[in-house]
């Protein structure tokens, strides 16, 4: 996913649904420390741009003291900046307005970079700490920036204008995306009502601050502990291991560790034979943030009251209106109505699903009612049945490493004709991190490219790309990015195998990677994923679907130890298996997407919620309330729509994959996996950023709009 949680600084693009957080700082001790005088620039290597490679941060002499006087330096020197351009005698032009915005924030934009990716994927104690100092100054910053009337006078002014300054199609469009950014940041509000947004903005950074915060704890806190390790029967060696050598790490010496990921779903439920076992992990996980010290459903109350709050102010019905305006669904009701017509073909499938799950347990003497527990485990009993599959049989074949460089590298070789090679000499934030550095097929530079795949303690769930470095050519900077997943790592000296669905993941974060690193467009603003976030995923759904082709899979999929590629056989029932379970992952998808529409769909004068009757509602609205299949991500724990960037966009996914799902289809009518159709896909969509408007782009790559019946095939719904 392209969860983007990092606001960047220049041009304006703070954003208060945002977190923007830094670090400590210390002072020097001893008896002569008032005598001291440092030069804070040469003291913090955050006050200048880093000298190695496309600016790469110099992770050797980053330290967490260094980020909140960086911080609170950028915003000081920012806000000076602004100033001068909303002050600014001289009559509004494109020069000194928006490309001095542009220009504007380079000491916050690096600090902020550098210091949001690492607090998601390398957090400790101090770094949460200033954490929560510094979001309400960066909300205080942003609406600095989008409330002051003197600057959207000028943005105005150029904006009535635009298609009469002789300006490029990129520049106009810069202006149109200026000009939205700050009306909907409340811009035209009058005095009392820009004091009343300010008021919000700062108590929604607070909350979904501490809401990360408090996802980052109850991870830990609700891991289950295992006594006996016959509880762990039909987990592998290699299972265990890991298992019991985290519960040591977690001061549980001889016991075991089984950590909950931030999913409903648990992977380790499809193994565990223990149906007790098994009800205490999913409870785990379903539960969390419902009561307790750490608990959430207070803050998502909360959220969703003031969100609406906001929206109303802004003159919208909710925040849903006012979060989809810019998007290419642009109302809910398009949303609504895209989710609807799939209801009935999807809940079919899934009661399908459901009744040969239930057979299964009946037959293998299980006396009980399918329970959401027992899916995942009976469902790879029916898959292998149906498909004659062994999960085991399939494993050696996905070998990390083989995947990551015979797979995703050689794909993009293949269709886009570049390379990643190893930069073991650039300095990295954790030993597990890997840099390389992306080559054209003309042997030019592009990028540098952090591979941080695996799983450990202060990493928050899931997966996602970011940036250290935006593109541009204005500031004649090339992309500096990151993808970020949880696999968990085999135990020293043992090789570490992916599932499928991983292997899937790997793909498309690199979907996402690549359209950071070959975006080429000249304003930082525009560029690479800086796109609507029902666009955003379209090429990173797009790249997934590549891990199945059949020249890519036999040039990864083979066995760890003897190369062999994976049998023909074997593949054929793998590939087949795919569509199996779609029922359920459509459904447990389409529930947390509803959920968070509903949620962000309340008007503001709605009083607090109570978390789980509204969700049980919401199901029920729709269609979809079965017991067995639960939104993937309930309320308390969906760190996409509460603390993160999806608040009423988590939609977004399904409306990408219909994109995603129609442009592939519409590759393998022109050859398939080969440069030419490759070439034209990267420069239609992967380079051009939000230069072009999304649909623009998409059409100018397919010739016309796209239809729904690629995405259904997809899914094994048709």
């Amino acid at each position: 996913m392209k969860l983007n949680l990092i606001a960047l600084a220049v041009a304006g693009t703070l954003s208060t649904t945002l977190l923007l957080t830094g670090c400590q700082s210390t002072t020097p001790k001893g008896e002569n420390t008032q005598q001291m005088s440092v030069d804070p620039i040469a003291a913090n290597p955050l006050f200048i741009a880093s000298s190695l490679q496309y600016q790469a941060p110099n992770f050797n002499i980053i330290k967490d003291e260094h980020f909140q006087p960086a911080l609170e330096q950028g915003i000081k020197e920012h806000y000076q900046q602004v100033l001068a351009i909303a002050n600014n005698q001289d009559a509004p032009t494109f020069a000194n307005t928006i490309v001095a915005m542009e220009t504007s924030g380079e000491m916050l934009t690096r600090a902020s970079q550098v210091f949001y990716n690492l607090t998601g994927s390398n957090s400790n104690a101090a770094l949460r700490k200033i954490q929560g100092e510094m979001a309400p100054k960066m909300a205080a910053h942003s609406d600095n920036i989008h409330l002051n009337g003197k600057l959207f006078s000028r943005i105005d002014s150029l904006y009535q204008q635009r298609d009469s300054l002789g300006l490029t199609n990129e520049e106009v469009r810069l202006i149109e995306v200026y000009h939205q950014r700050f009306v909907m940041a409340g811009a035209k509000l009058t005095e009392d009502q820009k004091a009343q947004i300010r008021v919000l903005n700062e108590e929604q950074s607070k909350l979904t601050n501490e809401f990360s915060q408090r996802l980052l704890r109850l991870t830990k806190e609700i891991a289950v502990v295992v006594d006996n390790v016959d509880e762990l029967k039909g987990l592998s060696d290699s299972d265990i291991r890991a298992a019991k050598a985290d519960a040591k790490a977690a001061g549980h010496e001889g016991k075991y560790l089984l950590n909950i990921t931030n999913t409903t779903r648990q992977p380790v439920l499809a193994k565990l034979e223990n149906r007790e076992l098994r009800q205490k992990v999913w409870q785990a996980s379903a539960t969390r943030g419902m009561s307790g010290e750490n608990e959430t459903a207070s803050l998502v109350s909360r959220l969703a009251q003031l969100r609406a709050e906001r929206a109303k102010l802004l003159g919208y019905d909710s925040w849903a209106d006012y979060r989809l305006t810019p998007q290419m669904a642009k109302t809910p009701e398009a949303v609504y109505q895209m989710f609807g017509s799939m209801v009935p073909a999807v809940v079919a499938n899934t009661q399908k699903e459901a009744d040969d799950i239930q057979a299964m347990i009946n037959k293998t003497g299980g006396d009980f009612t399918l329970a959401p527990w027992d899916w995942a485990f009976y469902a790879e009993k029916v898959r292998k049945e149906k498909f004659d599959l062994d999960a085991a049989a399939i494993k050696p074949y996905f070998e990390f490493e083989r995947v990551l460089k015979d797979g995703v590298f050689f794909t993009l070789e293949r269709l886009y004709g570049v390379t990643l090679k190893p930069r073991p000499d650039l300095p990295v934030y954790h030993e597990d991190v890997k840099a390389y550095e992306m080559f054209d097929a003309d042997g030019t530079s592009m990028a540098i490219f952090y591979a941080d795949y695996f799983a450990r303690e202060g990493k928050r769930g899931g997966a996602w790309m970011s940036s250290f470095v935006t593109q541009s050519k204005l500031l004649n900077q090339k992309p500096v990015v990151v993808n970020v997943m949880n696999i968990k790592k085999a135990p020293e000296g043992e090789p570490t195998f992916v599932s499928y669905d991983e292997v899937t993941t790997m793909f498309h974060e690199m979907g996402h990677g690549t359209h950071g690193m070959f975006s080429k467009v000249t304003y930082p603003s525009l560029a690479g994923t800086a796109v609507s976030r029902d666009f955003v995923e379209f090429p990173s759904t797009f790249e997934e679907d590549w891990a199945a082709h059949p020249d890519v899979l036999a040039n990864y999929a083979k066995h760890y130890q003897t190369g062999e590629v994976i049998p023909e056989a074997l593949l054929q029932k793998l590939l087949k298996s795919r569509s199996f379970n779609q029922g359920f992952d459509t459904l447990e998808y389409m529930a947390a997407a509803l959920v968070d529409l509903e949620w962000h769909s309340l008007s503001a004068d709605t009083p607090l919620q109570d978390v789980a009757d509204f969700e049980a509602k919401a199901l029920e609205k729709h269609g979809i309330n079965i017991a067995a299949v639960p939104p993937r991500y309930k309320s308390t724990y969906f760190a996409h729509a509460f603390p993160g960037g999806y608040s009423a966009s988590y939609y977004a996914y399904m409306w990408s994959e219909i994109l995603a799902a129609d442009a592939f289809a519409y590759v393998q009518t022109q050859g398939g996996l080969n440069r030419e159709i490759g070439m034209k896909y990267r420069k239609t969509i992967r380079e051009v950023g939000n230069s072009v408007p999304p649909m623009e782009a998409y059409k100018a790559f397919r010739g016309q709009e796209p239809t729904t019946d690629a995405l259904l095939k997809r899914r094994g719904l048709n």
